[in-house]
C-alpha cells in the first residue's frame, strides 16, 4: 500500500509541475497554475500554510495567487468546523473549469481587444481609398472574426458537456 501511495505521490508532483509549465504558456503564472493543480488533485481542501510547504513558496505569493485564482471561480474557500485557519478547493469537473476558464479568458481578454477593434474601425470607417482604408477593412475583419469566435465559445459553454462532445464529433467528422 506504501509503494501505491508513494507512486500517486510521484505521479502528482510530476501534474504539478507540468500543469505550472503549462500555465506560463497560456498566460497564467507557473505559481498560481502549480496551486491550481495542487488543489485540483487534493482529496481535501488545503490551508495556506501546506499549499506553501508543498509548493515552496512564501506566504505572499501563495496568498496572492489563492484570491486571483478564487477571483477567477477555479478555487473556492472553505471554512471547517472548530478550524480559524481558511481552507482551499478547487472546482474538480473538468468542463465546468473550462466553461470557467473561457468565461474569464472573455471578460479579461477577448471583451477588450473586441472593443479596441470596434474603436479603431469606427474612427476609420471614413478614410478614402489607400492604406487608411486598408486599415479600417482589417480592423473590421479582425472584429468580425473576434466577435465569431466569441459567439462559438459562449454557445460551446452554455451546453452539457455532452452534447458539446456530439457537437464537436459532428463538426470534426
Amino acid at each position: 500500500m506504501k509503494e501505491e501511495t508513494a507512486t500517486w505521490e510521484t505521479s502528482r508532483e510530476e501534474f504539478v509541475a507540468q500543469w505550472g509549465a503549462l500555465g506560463s504558456n497560456w498566460g497564467i503564472n507557473r505559481t498560481m497554475a502549480q496551486i491550481h493543480a495542487l488543489l485540483m488533485t487534493a482529496p481535501e481542501a488545503m490551508h495556506t500554510e501546506e499549499i506553501m510547504e508543498r509548493l515552496h513558496v512564501s506566504r505572499g505569493n501563495a496568498n496572492t495567487n489563492l484570491r486571483e485564482l478564487v477571483g477567477w471561480g477555479l478555487v473556492r474557500s472553505v471554512l471547517k468546523k472548530g478550524e480559524r485557519r481558511e481552507y482551499f478547493e478547487a472546482e474538480k469537473d473538468v468542463w465546468k473549469m473550462f466553461i470557467t476558464i473561457a468565461r474569464e479568458r472573455k471578460r479579461r481578454e477577448l471583451d477588450p481587444a473586441l472593443s479596441v477593434l470596434k474603436n479603431c474601425a469606427e474612427q476609420t470607417k471614413e478614410e478614402g481609398p489607400g492604406p487608411g482604408k486598408d486599415f479600417h477593412k482589417q480592423m473590421k475583419e479582425l472584429q468580425e472574426f473576434v466577435e465569431f469566435g466569441m459567439k462559438v465559445s459562449d454557445t460551446v459553454s452554455g451546453m452539457k458537456h455532452s452534447s458539446a462532445l456530439q457537437w464537436a464529433m459532428r463538426l470534426l467528422s
